[in-house]
Formats: structure tokens, C-alpha cells, sequence
């Protein structure tokens, strides 16, 4: 079984670098291929191939494991990522395409200053090279638990390897080739998703209509929380939906730098909407994937995986039962993680070497310290991606002593407590004329997210309520007020 899965995992590889040999011999080249792919994108690509790059190996696991606890409650999320890529198409969008920008926090330069720009770019930086690594780390974690641990393969080596691999793909084409690859792994994580639905139904023998009248008489199909009161509360979740799109796509440089590569801002509106819609369809894709697993435990007498607590784990129901069910479910969730580690790793990687050479070195062609000669600025940009992929592998390695799954889900809380400035200084940016004094912009940028959190551990306490995804809104809303206090003399 292990040779199987290690087999398919190096023909898939395979396939990735046939597919950066094919986009390497057209179109653009050099540096505005890797910044920009020649702004030549075709917006169908593009949209098909976000599907799995907002997919991380967390997701795949979790939103099927979900089901167990939350039923289909997810889905008002979903609902409020349709209004988030509204937001993005006709807010952020045009203001992008206006200014021409390569990196989306040139615009806080142009707006407030260059500290602004730098606050902006490092909070991105920061929080996504924490938040992508730890989902990375995820992902060769599961396949080092089910495949290399029985061969006596150290952590280390799959996580070098599958590094190695993202950097030599992504090394000269970047985004032009990040692009196509994520066309090809959103193609790969799918249709995991479906053939493991597929193969659950023939062995219940079963159809995908009596599944969900199973799983509705179940209570599994239930999709909106009508308390008030409840965390999933359906209203609280559209609306965090709307603002989690709006901030994780709309304000990062990872997503937004795909849609920029679209000819025309209509066609990156284009491709914005047919993303939200198609998420729709994914997510019930995923969690009919819930339910099918669930469904097989129920009717087979499976044990589902338990804690240290004796608490069911939900993230382990997919892979435990995938594994168990049979070879060909094993290989399609392993090549599911590792469609979805390399998408989600493959753009972040790209885009924190764009936001590093356009914020702090100058890459931009209208700056005086800007560096104009092309093989110096491709030879900076070689060992900014080199320096950003070793950096990525030693927050993998660092965090093996460490893991646990309580920690992860805090790390993942305070990265996404930086969305909040981001949000706060471009509603700012974006919805009043008023100046802000940039020196203060680093300073607001800290304070508000260290407000939130001690707000949020101890509401409770203080107010009787316990805050949920609800907490960017007010990071945001509280940068927002603080830079009213520091107005441009």
C-alpha cells in the first residue's frame, strides 16, 4: 500500500513539472511572468484553479469531518463568501486594476505612506507564512503518520521534500505557473472528494439520493441554526463569511495576485463571481462527503477515531475511514492532501516573495531606489524565493516538538487576528478623504489586535458572551477608530 500511494504520489509530481515545462514556453517570461504572467491569464483558468487554492489539507479533512458535530451549518458561511466576492468585484477590483498595482499594499503608499505600506505587507507576510506553513506542516504530518513512518523515514525528509518540490515548480514561472498548476490540483482534490463518495455509495449500495434522505433523517443535513445565542447562528455566520472573503482574499496578496494576472478587471470580475458560485457546489460536494462517511460508520458499525479525552476527533473520520475502506480510497486522499498542500503552499510561497520585493526592495518601476536592471532584479528575486521557502520549512520542522492540536488551533487564531488592521486601514483608505499621520500606522496596527484578543479571551467573563468569527469585524472596526485619533497634520 505504501508503495502504491509513494508511486502516485511521483507521478503526480511528475505531472506538476510537465505542466511548468508547457507554461515556461509561452507567453511572457522572467520577471513579469513570475509577478505578473503577462497579465494574459484566461479568467476560466483562473477561477477553476481558486477553487483549490482557498482549499487547504485542513479544509479537505475538516469540512467532511464537520458534519459530525455541525451538520451542514457550514454552508451559511459559504453563502456569505458569495457576498465577500460581491465586495471584491466591485470594490477592490477596480481600485486594483486603476492603479496597476503588482502588490495590493502599494496602495496604502499611495494613500497614507510608505510605513503604512510596509505595516500592511508585513502583517500579510507574517500571518501567512505562519497560518500556510502550519496547514503544510498538516498535510506532511497525515502522510508521514499513514505512509513514511512505516518505512523509519524521519519527519524531516517529507517535509524537505515536498518544499524542494513547490520551490523548483514555482522557481521561474511563479504565478504564471501557479496558475495552471492550481487549475490541475483543484482537478485532483475534487475528484478525491468524489470518487471516495462514489466508492462509499457502492459499498452501502446506495445512491446520492437516498444518502441525504438518510443523512436528513439523521439531523446531519440541517444547515441553519436558528438560535441566536448559538456560535453557528446562521445570520452570524453569512456575515462572517462576507467578511473573512473580503479580508483572506480580498485584502491578501496570495489570492488577489492571481486575479491581477486576469487581461481585463471584467475578466477578474468574471472570475471572482464564478468562484463564489462554484464554491457553493464544492462545499455541498465536501460535506455529501460528511454524510456518505458517516453514513458508512453508521451502517457498517466502524468505530469512529477517538481523543485523549474519549471525544470523537472529526478531522481523523476522513482519513481513518479512507484508509480503511480500501487502496483506491487511500491513494485518493492522499493525492487530495497533496493536491490541496501544494496549492494552498505553491501561490503563498509566490506571493510572499512578490510582497517582499515590491514593498521593501522596490520593485515598483515608479520608485527612485526602485532596481531597474532586469538581471539584477531577477537574481534579488531567485534568493528572496530561495530565503521565503527555507524560512517556510523551518516553521514546519520547529513546530513538530510542539504539535498539538489545541495549539494549532490558537496559532490559527492570532494569524488571523492580522486581517483585522488590514481590514480596518483599507475601509479607512476606501470610505473617508481623511488623512492619517503614517508614522502612528505601525503602532495602531499592533494595538488593535492585542485589544481584540484580550477581549475575546476573557468576554466571557466580562460580558457573558463568547466571541466567534465576529472578532475580525471588530479588529477591524477598532483600527478603524484609532485612526481617527492620529488625523494628518
Amino acid at each position: 500500500m505504501e508503495l502504491t500511494i509513494l508511486l502516485c504520489f511521483v507521478a503526480y509530481t511528475a505531472l506538476l513539472f510537465g505542466v511548468m515545462w508547457l507554461t515556461g514556453r509561452r507567453g511572457a517570461s522572467g520577471n513579469e511572468a513570475f509577478f505578473r504572467a503577462g497579465r494574459r491569464s484566461p479568467w476560466p483558468v483562473v477561477a477553476y484553479g481558486m477553487v483549490g487554492a482557498s482549499l487547504s489539507g485542513v479544509t479537505f479533512m475538516s469540512v467532511p469531518g464537520g458534519v459530525y458535530s455541525g451538520q451542514w451549518t457550514y454552508m451559511p458561511l459559504v453563502f456569505g463568501y458569495v457576498l465577500g466576492y460581491a465586495a471584491i468585484a466591485l470594490i477592490l477590483l477596480p481600485l486594483y486594476y486603476k492603479l496597476n498595482l503588482t502588490s495590493i499594499y502599494t496602495y496604502l503608499d499611495q494613500r497614507f505612506g510608505p510605513r503604512s505600506e510596509k505595516t500592511g505587507a508585513l502583517f500579510f507576510i507574517v500571518s501567512r507564512l505562519l497560518g500556510s506553513a502550519l496547514r503544510m506542516y498538516l498535510v506532511v504530518f497525515v502522510l508521514y503518520e499513514f505512509v513514511f513512518r512505516a518505512w523509519g523515514v524521519p519527519f524531516w525528509v517529507p517535509a524537505v521534500v515536498f518544499i524542494a518540490i513547490i520551490l523548483l515548480y514555482t522557481f521561474r514561472g511563479g504565478i504564471k505557473t501557479v496558475v495552471w498548476t492550481d487549475m490541475l490540483q483543484t482537478t485532483f482534490l475534487l475528484a478525491a472528494a468524489a470518487a471516495t463518495v462514489v466508492a462509499i455509495l457502492n459499498r452501502l449500495d446506495m445512491n446520492f439520493v437516498e444518502l441525504i434522505r438518510t443523512s436528513s433523517g439523521q439531523g446531519y443535513t440541517r444547515m441553519f441554526d436558528t438560535d441566536p445565542t448559538a456560535p453557528k447562528f446562521w445570520v452570524k455566520q453569512v456575515l462572517a463569511g462576507m467578511f473573512i472573503t473580503i479580508t483572506m482574499t480580498g485584502l491578501d496578496q496570495d489570492m488577489m495576485q492571481k486575479n491581477l494576472t486576469c487581461k481585463t478587471l471584467r475578466d477578474a470580475q468574471k472570475n471572482v463571481m464564478t468562484s463564489s458560485l462554484l464554491f457553493i457546489v464544492v462545499n455541498i460536494l465536501f460535506l455529501s462527503l460528511g454524510a456518505a462517511l458517516l453514513a458508512y460508520a453508521s451502517q457498517t458499525g466502524f468505530a469512529l477515531p477517538v481523543g485523549e479525552g474519549g471525544g470523537v476527533v472529526p478531522d481523523k473520520i476522513f482519513p481513518s475511514i479512507a484508509f480503511s475502506l480500501s487502496g483506491f480510497t487511500a491513494v485518493c486522499f492522499v493525492l487530495g492532501m497533496v493536491a490541496a498542500g501544494y496549492s494552498s503552499a505553491d501561490g503563498t510561497l509566490t506571493a510572499l516573495t512578490t510582497t517582499f520585493c515590491y514593498d521593501f526592495l522596490k520593485f515598483k518601476d515608479d520608485s527612485e531606489n526602485s532596481i531597474s536592471n532586469e538581471a539584477g532584479r531577477t537574481r534579488i528575486r531567485r534568493l528572496v524565493h530561495v530565503g521565503f521557502a527555507l524560512l517556510y520549512l523551518l516553521v514546519i520542522i520547529a513546530f513538530r516538538p510542539f504539535h498539538n492540536q489545541s495549539l494549532i488551533d490558537t496559532l490559527f487564531d492570532v494569524a488571523g487576528f492580522t486581517y483585522g488592521p488590514l481590514l480596518g486601514l483599507y475601509a479607512f483608505g476606501l470610505f473617508t478623504r481623511r488623512g492619517v499621520r503614517d508614522g502612528a500606522v505601525p503602532f495602531v496596527a499592533v494595538a488593535s489586535p492585542v485589544v481584540c484578543y484580550l477581549l475575546k479571551a476573557n468576554s466571557m467573563q466580562w460580558f457573558g458572551y463568547a466571541f466567534g468569527f465576529e472578532i475580525l469585524i471588530l479588529n477591524g472596526l477598532v483600527t478603524f477608530i484609532l485612526l481617527l485619533c492620529f488625523p494628518k497634520r
